[in-house]
């Protein structure tokens, strides 16, 4: 479906990000790699994915706090596969607080890596988009795009800020051949989240079943995870023709947290 065309993933190391390279690289689509990790490790999945699904798979290993290393990573992508058909924004991090304790510091960097990053990478992949009349924007926000939990303040403020920085990308764009949605996870299973989830359990005393279904009920009413590589077909989906005139969507993928 995707044979021809390349993709930046940010955030693609691990998690939702590597879900969605994996399934955007079985689609056919190049792929540029970005997120920090373990060099050897970071190779072997380059290798893997290019192996595997018979693509140009490159790695970035921009720091996507600091404007000028997002934009050279564009031009990186430019530079080893050839253009920018697909930009996917999916880096972020996390902190929990109460508002009045919140760090400073961490509020900053929330919002640098979770939507100032995707401002820049945007603004730097859109004039390739538009000159060759195709491209594909994908952000990855979140349920807290579009509702809000205690005490994160920085996490919600940033990924309501994603879904309105992608409606406003969508009407910039609107007749250029560029569509821009953001996908909106609940509870995702990644590595991350099962560490969580067994610490919580041990912490407890109760089974990680338990904990797992705990954690799900205290937001969804389905009672399970969404998978990365279930993100990654929605993800491949907003990049088909059968998508080409959805543009300036917010998509939830959360078990009906957001249907309540």
């Amino acid at each position: 479906m995707l044979k021809g065309r390349t993709a930046i993933i940010t955030g693609s190391t691990s998690g939702i990000g590597l879900g969605i390279a994996e399934t955007l690289a079985a689609a056919g689509a190049a792929v540029m790699l970005n997120g920090f990790g373990d060099p050897a490790q970071i190779e072997e999945i380059r290798r893997s994915l290019a192996e595997r699904h018979g693509v140009r798979v490159a790695y970035s290993g921009a720091d996507l706090s600091k404007p000028a290393e997002v934009r050279r990573m564009v031009e990186q992508a430019v530079a080893e596969l050839g253009a920018v058909d697909i930009l996917v924004n999916n880096a972020g991090i996390q902190h929990v607080a109460p508002i009045d304790e919140f760090p400073d510091d961490k509020w900053d960097a929330i919002l640098a890596i979770n939507l100032s990053a995707a401002f820049h990478a945007i603004k730097a992949a859109v004039p390739g988009m538009r000159e060759r009349r195709w491209g594909r924007i994908v952000n990855v926000a979140s349920t807290h795009g579009l509702v809000a939990s205690a005490g994160k303040a920085g996490y919600v403020a940033a990924k309501h800020g994603v879904v309105g920085l992608t409606k406003v990308v969508a009407l910039d764009l609107a007749n250029d051949g560029i569509t821009c949605n953001a996908i909106c996870p609940g509870w995702v299973l990644t590595p991350l989240v099962e560490r969580q989830i067994e610490a919580r359990a041990k912490e407890a005393g109760m089974a990680v079943q338990q904990a797992k279904e705990e954690l799900l009920r205290e937001k969804q009413p389905m009672l399970a995870f969404t998978t990365p590589e279930q993100i990654g077909a929605l993800a491949v989906f907003l990049c088909s023709d059968g998508a080409a005139t959805m543009t300036g969507t917010a998509l939830p993928i959360d078990g009906g947290w957001t249907a309540q």
